[in-house]
Formats: structure tokens, C-alpha cells, sequence
């Protein structure tokens, strides 16, 4: 005998609860008004794939039926539903048989946003009255719809209109800087930026967004500007440091990414791999060779401290790496295996550099293992040309 599991239990008390309803509903000779009353309990609850079922129980062909209010859950289960088209022509047939409530223009402008129908999302908006005074999110939807329109002096409107009537709302002001930064207003994005991060009491999540923001338009100074601040404000926020270096780079301004790299390692040493490698970069070699050590993940240190190695011309050092790249399996990374090679055949290790050199497979790679190789027998035949 097959035992039922706990889900399938709560299935059918659940379904034999509705199917009770749906009886009792019979037995009152109502059944239009009870079905609808009860799939209007059902969405409240949020059941909205049961309040369909229940609507389609619906006798249609009764004339008793609201039909105005039958259209308008009908739309609001295929909204929460995700179901996007069906819930318009629900809610626009709500409309169409007398609903009288302004909230079905909300319910439409948000459908019609989410099917990237603009105008006509503007257009709900606007039929909603003064309704939309009571939701602050109509504003940022209608301010976007402008902007996918590209009217983009309406949207800013819309959210300076948001701004009057919403004081204490800061989401209109942030979404502003982000317009400007696309209008490629840096300086005013900087200036809202700055408003907008002291007034809200912004996160550090919200620097770094407008940080960011400014920093893929190039808008390095202003970029920086607010992110040094985070920085003071969140010393031990890691992501900060990170974006704040990675300015620093845009501009080859190697060192000081460096140094904040390295500073923001001391909190997370996952960092300690980036900085060195920023260090590397920069051409301090000894430096990067001194934050390599502390480097906790085998693989990454190694790769790194054989590169650093070979710019530091300490070819024999680097050749004698072989083991512990081979213990790692970074040889299996043909970069490296050529790297190893060279520093073999600088240290005049011919034969060892030669057998490296024989799995290399890259087409590139394969090209400079050729040459490296009639190197070495130069180096054989006229070894005072290789001293």
C-alpha cells in the first residue's frame, strides 16, 4: 500500500476544501457572486492559480454576473501569475464592461510596463488621476517608460514632479543621478550623487553604484571623489577599496591602486594576489615578491611568483619552481610550461628547457618554443654568445 507524503496530504485537504466551496455555492443559487467572492478570497491570499480555477466557474451567460469585477481578479491572478498579455485583456475587459475604480489603471500601467509597452503605459498613468499620488512607484515607472522612449526631458519631470511630492523618498533623486550619467552630465550627476548619498544615509552599495556609474563613463574624478569618501566612511568594505583601485588603474596610476589593494588585503587576503600582481605591473618587483609569500592559494601563488621571478631575472630561482608547478598541476597550463622552459634555458639548462618545450601545442606558443629552441643550440655550438 502506497503511502501518501505530507505534500500530497495538504494537496487534498486543500482541493476538498474547494471543491466544498464550490458545492456550497451550488446549493445557494448564487453561484456567479460565490464563485467570484471566493476567488477574490483565494487572491487576497495569494492562491492565484486556484482563483482562475474558481473563475472558471463562472456562468458567463448570466447577466447577474459583475462582470466588471469578475475581468478585473481575473487580470490581477494572471498579473501575479506573470502572465502579462492575458492579464491586459482581463483588465482592459474589466474597463470595457464598466469598472469604475481607478486602481484598474493602476494594475494596467504596471502590465503594460512589463510588457515594454511605454506609451501606453504612460497613457494608464495618466487615466489613473489623482490616484497616482498615493503610489510613489508609478512615478519611477513612468519616468523609465519615458526613457525607453527616449524622452528624456519627461522623465526627469517626472521625477522632480515625485521629488515635490514625495520629500523623504531619495529613489527619484538616485535615479536622476543615473539619467545624468547617461546624458553624459557628469558633473551634475556628481553633484545629485552627492546629495543624494548624504540626505539618504546611503550604504556602501549605494556609493559604489554611483561610483560605478561614473566611473564606465570616464568620469574618473568624480568617481573618485565619492568613493574616497566611502572609503573613509567604510574602511572595511572591500568592495570599495576594490573599485576605487580599479579607478586608479583606468588612469595607469599603478601604485596607488596598489597601495590600496594592498591596504584592503589586510581584511581580506584574497586581495594580496591582485596587489601583488597591481606591483608587478608598476615594476616593483620586490615588493610583489614580499606579498606573493603571504599568498595562501598554491596555484595563484606560484603562477605569480614565477612571472615576478622571471622580471626580476632570477632565472634560476624560476627553474628551480619545476617541482612545485608540477606538484600544483600548473604545467598543465602551456603559459606556464613556457615560462618554465625559458627560465630553464636561462639558467643553461638545455635538455630540461628542450623536453618542456616538446607539449606545447599553442599555435603561438609553438612558434616561440621554435625559436627558443634554435637559441639553445646556439647556446651549444657558441656558448660564449650566451654568457
Amino acid at each position: 500500500m502506497k503511502i501518501l507524503s505530507e505534500r500530497q496530504l495538504i494537496l487534498i485537504i486543500l482541493l476538498f476544501g474547494y471543491c466544498c466551496n464550490i458545492a456550497w455555492a451550488e446549493e445557494s443559487q448564487a453561484q456567479p457572486t460565490d464563485l467570484i467572492e471566493l476567488a477574490a478570497i483565494m487572491l487576497r491570499d495569494g492562491h492565484y492559480d486556484r482563483a482562475l480555477l474558481a473563475l472558471q466557474g463562472v456562468d458567463l451567460e448570466d447577466e447577474e454576473t459583475d462582470f466588471a469585477r469578475f475581468y478585473t481578479l481575473q487580470g490581477l491572478a494572471y498579473m501575479n501569475l506573470n502572465d502579462f498579455v492575458a492579464a491586459k485583456d482581463s483588465l482592459q475587459l474589466a474597463i470595457d464592461n464598466g469598472q469604475q475604480e481607478k486602481t484598474i489603471y493602476v494594475y494596467l500601467a504596471q502590465v503594460n510596463f512589463s510588457l515594454k509597452n511605454y506609451q501606453e503605459t504612460i497613457q494608464a498613468i495618466l487615466n489613473a488621476a489623482e490616484l497616482v499620488s498615493n503610489y510613489p512607484s508609478l512615478f519611477v515607472i513612468k519616468a523609465r517608460a519615458h526613457w525607453h522612449l527616449k524622452e528624456t526631458a519627461q522623465a526627469i519631470n517626472a521625477l522632480n514632479e515625485a521629488e515635490q511630492l514625495f520629500p523623504d523618498d531619495y529613489r527619484f533623486l538616485k535615479q536622476k543621478v543615473f539619467y545624468f550619467v547617461e546624458l553624459a552630465l557628469y558633473q551634475e550627476a556628481a553633484k545629485l550623487g552627492r546629495k543624494y548619498l548624504t540626505l539618504s544615509q546611503a550604504k556602501a552599495e549605494d556609493y559604489v553604484a554611483i561610483g560605478n556609474a561614473l566611473r564606465l563613463s570616464k568620469a574618473y574624478q568624480e568617481a573618485m571623489n565619492i568613493l574616497e569618501i566611502a572609503r573613509l566612511m567604510f574602511p572595511n568594505n572591500d568592495v570599495v577599496a576594490k573599485l576605487l583601485a580599479h579607478i586608479y588603474l583606468d588612469q595607469d596610476k599603478l601604485n596607488s591602486a596598489a597601495f590600496i589593494l594592498e591596504q584592503a588585503a589586510l581584511l581580506n587576503s584574497d586581495l594580496l594576489s591582485e596587489a601583488a600582481e597591481v606591483y608587478r605591473r608598476a615594476g616593483r618587483f620586490h615588493k610583489a615578491l614580499t606579498l606573493n609569500e603571504a599568498i595562501s592559494d598554491q596555484k595563484i601563488k606560484f603562477k605569480q611568483r614565477l612571472s615576478i621571478l622571471l622580471a626580476l631575472k632570477q632565472f634560476e630561482q624560476a627553474a628551480n619552481m619545476e617541482s612545485s608547478l608540477y606538484r600544483t598541476g600548473l604545467l598543465d597550463d602551456q603559459h606556464v610550461r613556457y615560462a618554465l622552459a625559458y627560465a630553464l634555458f636561462s639558467s643553461g639548462r638545455y635538455p630540461a628547457a628542450n623536453n618542456h618545450l616538446d607539449y606545447l601545442k599553442d599555435a603561438e606558443l609553438f612558434r616561440r618554443g621554435i625559436e627558443l629552441r634554435r637559441l639553445i643550440e646556439i647556446c651549444k655550438t657558441e656558448p660564449w654568445q650566451c654568457t
